[in-house]
């Protein structure tokens, strides 16, 4: 199944969905109307019956140049479209968040491109792929929810390397300080294994091991798992070595 929209497209294999930045004219520069579109795709994969998600570019040189400037540059007189702007983006985020996620990059990541990587759960890189967070070239900030994100992975110190000098760093040094988690010329294929492990592993302890990567799970669900239907299932799995 594949359902084209104008930026993302979403296709499902089985209980894995890929979305992929399909702008690749502009190098997959995002308007500000497509943080609507992104997270209705994702309910969309989330309604097809997804338990994990690839999010990559059609294009292998850019996975994404960051907001469209030409967008941007409307923000500067109209106050409301401003705040919708980034309610939506947040939005957009927020809901990658809803899913086991794995972002895929191949190319050249900047700006709002590192925010969606960020909002995923692990990021994989080919070794030409290079990072920048450039806002500070265009006298604007960069959203307090990523900004956290950011300090979370790769510490403040790092943080304010990228985000105050906007400089681009290749993808040797993205992993080297936990912006990404591993390079591979196959990028894809580690991608599409975690993705694989993933959705074949309990749906239940994987939102739960989510939540504790969040600091949000309590010692009352942990202790409920073992009695729970995924804990019998994944011991007769165990006891007869398979998935």
């Amino acid at each position: 199944m594949k359902n084209i929209c104008n930026v993302f497209s979403l296709e499902m294999c089985g209980t894995i969905a890929t979305i992929r930045m399909c702008r690749a004219a502009a190098a997959n520069a995002i308007p500000t109307s497509a943080w609507r579109e992104l997270r209705a795709t994702i309910e969309a994969a989330i309604a097809n019956g997804a338990r994990a998600l690839i999010l990559r570019s059609g294009n292998p040189r850019f996975f994404s140049a960051g907001a469209d400037i030409g967008d941007l540059a409307l923000l500067t007189d109209d106050v409301a479209k401003r705040v919708r702007f980034r309610s939506e983006m947040r939005e957009a985020l927020n809901e990658l968040g809803s899913l086991p996620a794995v972002a895929l990059v191949e190319g050249g990541c900047y700006g709002a491109g590192v925010a969606i990587a960020m909002a995923c759960d692990v990021r994989y890189a080919k070794p030409c792929a290079e990072f920048a967070i450039t806002p500070a070239r265009l006298g604007i900030s960069y959203p307090q929810e990523d900004v956290t994100r950011l300090v979370e992975l790769i510490g403040k110190g790092q943080a304010a390397r990228l985000l105050l000098s906007g400089e681009v760093i290749d993808a040797v040094e993205a992993a080297r300080i936990g912006l990404v988690e591993a390079i591979s010329e196959d990028a894809a294929a580690c991608a599409e294994s975690w993705a694989n492990s993933v959705s074949g592993n309990s749906s239940t302890s994987v939102s739960e091991l989510r939540r504790a990567l969040d600091g949000q799970s309590t010692a009352d669900a942990f202790d409920a798992a073992f009695g729970g239907p995924d804990f019998r299932k994944g011991l007769i799995a165990f006891r007869t070595r398979r998935r």
